[in-house]
């Protein structure tokens, strides 16, 4: 089990760094957006990606 937790954190910052290292810009503008947004909208992402991720596992454990 910690094995395949520290595996799913490396795959994580894979992921969180491909976008700032292929388009910068892009990243940097998106990332300027989110500072704009409000508190309540920030925490309805969270939960909105949360829930893709709980839904993303039980879907990948029962295939």
């Amino acid at each position: 089990m910690g094995e395949s937790l520290w595996i799913a954190f490396a795959l994580l910052l894979i992921l969180e760094g491909l976008l700032p290292f292929l388009a910068p810009r892009v990243w940097r503008e998106a990332f300027q957006r989110l500072t704009e947004l409000t508190d309540g909208q920030l925490r309805f992402i969270g939960l909105i990606a949360i829930g893709f991720g709980i839904v993303s596992l039980l879907v990948l454990q029962n295939a």
